[in-house]
Protein backbone atom coordinates (compact mmCIF):
# COMPACT_ATOMS: atom_id res chain seq x y z
CA UNK A 1 0.00 0.00 0.00
CA UNK A 2 2.91 2.36 0.67
CA UNK A 3 3.95 2.23 -3.00
CA UNK A 4 0.45 3.29 -4.09
CA UNK A 5 0.85 6.65 -2.36
CA UNK A 6 4.42 7.50 -3.35
CA UNK A 7 3.19 9.90 -6.04
CA UNK A 8 0.88 11.52 -3.49
CA UNK A 9 3.67 11.92 -0.93
CA UNK A 10 5.97 13.55 -3.48
CA UNK A 11 3.15 15.92 -4.37
CA UNK A 12 2.14 17.08 -0.88
CA UNK A 13 5.23 16.65 1.29
CA UNK A 14 8.40 18.67 1.42
CA UNK A 15 11.54 16.54 1.22
CA UNK A 16 12.22 16.79 4.97
CA UNK A 17 8.67 15.79 5.98
CA UNK A 18 8.34 12.14 6.97
CA UNK A 19 4.57 11.90 7.41
CA UNK A 20 1.31 13.76 7.16
CA UNK A 21 -2.18 13.20 8.51
CA UNK A 22 -4.96 14.19 6.14
CA UNK A 23 -8.35 13.40 7.59
CA UNK A 24 -10.45 11.51 6.47
CA UNK A 25 -7.93 9.68 4.30
CA UNK A 26 -5.42 8.66 6.92
CA UNK A 27 -1.79 8.97 7.84
CA UNK A 28 0.92 8.68 5.21
CA UNK A 29 4.59 8.03 5.85
CA UNK A 30 7.69 8.12 3.71
CA UNK A 31 10.21 5.33 4.35
CA UNK A 32 10.89 3.77 7.76
CA UNK A 33 9.22 5.69 10.56
CA UNK A 34 9.96 5.77 14.28
CA UNK A 35 7.22 4.94 16.76
CA UNK A 36 7.57 8.49 18.07
CA UNK A 37 6.50 9.87 14.67
CA UNK A 38 3.59 7.43 14.50
CA UNK A 39 2.38 8.59 17.93
CA UNK A 40 2.71 12.24 16.85
CA UNK A 41 0.62 11.66 13.73
CA UNK A 42 -1.90 9.57 15.66
CA UNK A 43 -2.52 12.54 17.96
CA UNK A 44 -3.16 14.70 14.89
CA UNK A 45 -5.55 12.03 13.58
CA UNK A 46 -7.55 12.22 16.82
CA UNK A 47 -7.55 16.04 16.72
CA UNK A 48 -8.77 16.10 13.13
CA UNK A 49 -11.41 13.45 13.79
CA UNK A 50 -12.92 15.35 16.74
CA UNK A 51 -13.05 18.57 14.71
CA UNK A 52 -14.44 16.89 11.57
CA UNK A 53 -11.38 17.75 9.53
CA UNK A 54 -12.56 21.03 8.06
CA UNK A 55 -12.70 22.85 11.39
CA UNK A 56 -9.27 21.49 12.30
CA UNK A 57 -7.74 22.98 9.16
CA UNK A 58 -9.53 26.30 9.62
CA UNK A 59 -8.44 26.59 13.26
CA UNK A 60 -4.90 25.48 12.40
CA UNK A 61 -4.57 28.18 9.72
CA UNK A 62 -6.06 30.96 11.87
CA UNK A 63 -3.91 30.06 14.87
CA UNK A 64 -0.79 29.86 12.67
CA UNK A 65 -1.53 33.33 11.22
CA UNK A 66 -1.93 34.81 14.70
CA UNK A 67 1.18 33.12 16.11
CA UNK A 68 3.30 34.42 13.21
CA UNK A 69 3.21 37.79 14.99
CA UNK A 70 4.32 36.41 18.36
CA UNK A 71 6.79 33.59 17.73
CA UNK A 72 9.81 33.02 15.52
CA UNK A 73 8.58 29.45 14.94
CA UNK A 74 4.80 29.79 14.66
CA UNK A 75 4.41 26.16 13.54
CA UNK A 76 5.76 24.64 16.77
CA UNK A 77 3.59 27.00 18.84
CA UNK A 78 0.25 25.97 17.33
CA UNK A 79 -1.76 24.23 20.05
CA UNK A 80 -2.24 21.09 17.92
CA UNK A 81 1.51 20.79 17.37
CA UNK A 82 2.30 21.52 21.00
CA UNK A 83 0.07 18.66 22.13
CA UNK A 84 1.54 16.29 19.53
CA UNK A 85 5.19 17.21 20.16
CA UNK A 86 4.67 17.29 23.92
CA UNK A 87 3.27 13.76 24.02
CA UNK A 88 4.97 11.91 21.16
CA UNK A 89 7.42 10.28 23.60
CA UNK A 90 4.64 9.17 25.96
CA UNK A 91 3.77 5.59 24.97
CA UNK A 92 0.71 5.52 27.23
CA UNK A 93 -0.70 8.91 26.13
CA UNK A 94 -4.39 8.83 25.30
CA UNK A 95 -5.56 12.00 23.58
CA UNK A 96 -8.36 13.46 25.71
CA UNK A 97 -11.35 14.98 23.92
CA UNK A 98 -10.22 18.46 22.83
CA UNK A 99 -6.95 17.93 24.71
CA UNK A 100 -5.20 20.54 22.56
CA UNK A 101 -7.27 23.35 24.13
CA UNK A 102 -5.10 23.39 27.26
CA UNK A 103 -2.12 24.26 25.01
CA UNK A 104 -3.79 27.36 23.55
CA UNK A 105 -2.75 29.86 26.20
CA UNK A 106 -0.33 27.75 28.24
CA UNK A 107 3.17 29.16 28.16
CA UNK A 108 5.92 26.91 26.90
CA UNK A 109 8.13 25.46 29.66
Amino acid sequence: MEKEFNWFLRLVLFKNVIGITLWPFGIYFRGKVKDKTRRHERIHWEQQKEMLGVFFYLWYFVEWMIKLFFYADAYKNISFEREAYGNEDNVSYKHPFYGWVKYLLKKKP
